[in-house]
């Protein structure tokens, strides 16, 4: 997973995943919302899909179960952190070899089991029971997921909607490894949280996550956590 090579940056003609527009519009104030003078704007955006995570809780082990894999847009991010000339002058028609990447890690995250809604013949429930059996290996019964909530995420860029689930599962459901399919490019890890040492996992910097990941262990904390057995 940490050991990447041959980096290049390339243009991005087109994609499975996403699509780039502009909105461009007239925003009035709600008090003169029947006046021409508003002001002209306009916003960038990104159509992507949408998706489902999963909070997985091993009441076998009384752990959490995360996935961890290599992020190309965090690894980027810390790329241009460290040498900010690697994206200027990058232009439709360009593309330049990265000479002096950084480590892999540096992209790595932690995250819920997750995975994007482009299953139209499917419901929410579906697609993530198949994502908790293809990225960790459990079988877990539509029946049950417990639905917690849904957001949106990326409000300035795209606008998704993530649907979050709980389910509880034992060791005698586990029928696979995980690890995420990789005919499609996924190499996924997948790595045990103990529910003692959860928060401190959660709000360590050091560990990049997800807000997902902090989110859903907080929820747990409040809605689930009270209801354990006592030791």
């Amino acid at each position: 997973m940490e050991a990447i090579e041959e980096l290049e940056i390339k243009p991005c003609t087109s994609s499975l995943y996403l699509r780039p527009f502009r909105l461009c519009y007239r925003q009035n104030w709600l008090l003169y919302q029947n006046s021409m003078n508003g002001t002209k704007k306009f916003w960038d955006f990104m159509r992507t899909h949408d998706s489902v995570s999963i909070l997985i809780f091993n009441t076998s082990r009384q752990c959490f179960v995360v996935v961890k894999q290599f992020r190309p847009a965090v690894y980027m991010c810390e790329v241009e952190r460290r040498h900010p000339q690697v994206l200027q002058n990058q232009d439709k028609e360009s593309f330049s070899r990265l000479e002096d990447p950084v480590p892999a890690v540096a992209g790595v995250t932690y995250e819920l089991c997750a995975g994007i809604v482009d299953k139209p013949g499917l419901s929410l429930e579906e697609i993530a029971c198949g994502e908790v059996l293809e990225e960790c290996g459990y079988r877990v019964p539509i029946t049950d997921l417990r639905r917690i909530t849904s957001y949106r995420s990326g409000v300035g860029v795209t606008g998704s909607r993530q649907t979050l689930f709980y389910a509880e599962v034992t060791d005698q459901m586990r029928t696979g490894e995980g690890g995420g399919q990789p005919e499609e490019g996924e190499l996924i890890e997948v790595v045990e949280i103990p529910l003692e040492d959860s928060m401190k996992f959660a709000y360590d910097e050091t560990l990049p996550k997800t807000m997902g990941v902090i989110f859903s262990f907080m929820w747990f904390q409040n809605n689930i956590a009270p209801k354990l057995p006592k030791k």
